[in-house]
């Protein structure tokens, strides 16, 4: 049954008396079951769990998959489950001007970096994983698929990330950027290079607000040279908290034990600041639902942000290729909203970060929820 109307309607789920918030279930169910069209921004392939078309829901990024499947259409501006308005508006991310943009080598800028949501610029510097290995490689990523494709090219230079940030910002009011990168064979597994990429950006662009993404580099001292090197924030993404399911899903990166991870969020914290540290958690591995729920409340006390993320099949992966589908809408909401719950009670807001996925936004319900 419902109670209430309109925006602030809530339906109570059988047997449980705990309302549910229609909006973010909604949100939650468009997350994992996309669109029905294409949408103009897309990123098909690449590092990491997500390769979705990016538009505005209710005014916030979000990327939602393309799927012809789908039953949410969008017809004047807002989204529609069959012939029911669900409420939310919908508005498409328009190509950016700096796309039409090569470097003087002839390089097409989009190669080099791209526009997620409205109003971010991601790149990953080196587009190669010394873990993609089909017997080491995350079964939920496609970071070396968008290089076979010939998307984008295997390493970017820091005077090219330059380049097309100042562009960005100037053409596209670009307002941060986010630079991953693949696990290199040095020690620093690839700080060394995101240093030397985040110092030429903010040289040229020294407003620009960047993230940067690595597994937790060898040496701690790396965390505070990306942090002298301009960066305003940091994600060090550990997708699982579950050793079973860190063992089954990223075979060569839980190779890192744990106790690296946590070494690494806390000296982070130290250099960057509370909630200037963030790590994805993918919902829909296999892990427990309030376990994760648990395991997020842990890095909530550390000062680590938890970017809690659905799991979607993306074309390519090894997890697509052996049929594992998307988690339940009602896990992914319940997680949500707890983790959501914590967030706020903390005072921790994923825009507070500046720069990043989590001040983005788009590849999580957080921001829906309240986080």
């Amino acid at each position: 049954m419902s109670v209430g109307t309109g925006e602030h309607e809530h339906r109570v789920r059988p047997g449980k008396g705990t309302a549910v918030d229609v909006k973010l279930l909604t949100r939650a169910e468009l997350a994992l079951r996309g669109l029905g069209s294409d949408t103009e921004v897309r990123r098909p392939d690449g590092a990491g769990p997500s390769d979705d078309g990016h538009v505005l829901v209710d005014g916030a990024n979000a990327a939602l998959p393309s799927n012809p499947a789908s039953p949410y259409t969008v017809r004047d501006g807002r989204v529609w489950l069959g012939d029911e308005d669900t409420g939310l508006t919908l508005t498409p991310v328009r190509r950016p001007a700096f796309y039409d943009l090569t470097t003087a080598d002839g390089v097409p800028y989009e190669k080099i970096a791209r526009l997620h949501g409205a109003d971010v610029l991601a790149t990953t510097v080196v587009q190669t994983c010394v873990r993609y290995a089909e017997s080491d490689r995350c079964r939920f990523c496609t970071i070396e698929e968008s290089l076979r494709s010939g998307a984008t090219v295997a390493a970017k230079t820091p005077a090219q990330l330059a380049e097309v940030a100042e562009a960005a910002v100037r053409l596209d009011g670009v307002r941060q950027m986010v630079m991953t990168t693949g696990t290199t064979t040095g020690p620093d597994r690839g700080a060394r290079n995101l240093a030397r990429c985040v110092r030429a950006v903010r040289e040229t662009v020294p407003g620009l607000p960047v993230q940067v993404q690595c597994e937790p580099p060898g040496d701690l001292a790396w965390i505070r040279e990306l942090r002298d090197a301009g960066a305003v924030s940091i994600g060090i993404h550990v997708e699982s908290l579950d050793e079973d399911v860190r063992r089954r899903w990223m075979p060569g990166k839980s190779t890192v034990p744990l106790a690296e991870y946590e070494a690494a969020w806390d000296e982070a914290v130290e250099v960057f600041g509370h909630n200037r540290v963030s790590t994805y958690l993918l919902v829909g591995l296999g892990e427990d639902p309030d376990e994760l729920v648990a395991g997020a409340c842990a890095l909530i006390e550390r000062g680590v942000y938890p970017f809690v993320v659905p799991f979607r099949p993306m074309r390519g992966t090894l997890a697509a290729r052996d049929g594992v589908g998307a988690p339940d809408a009602q896990v992914l909401r319940h997680v949500t909203e707890s983790v959501a719950a914590e967030l706020r009670a903390a005072g921790m807001s994923g825009a507070d970060q500046q720069a990043g996925c989590a001040a983005c936004g788009a590849c999580s319900v957080l921001s829906a929820a309240g986080g």
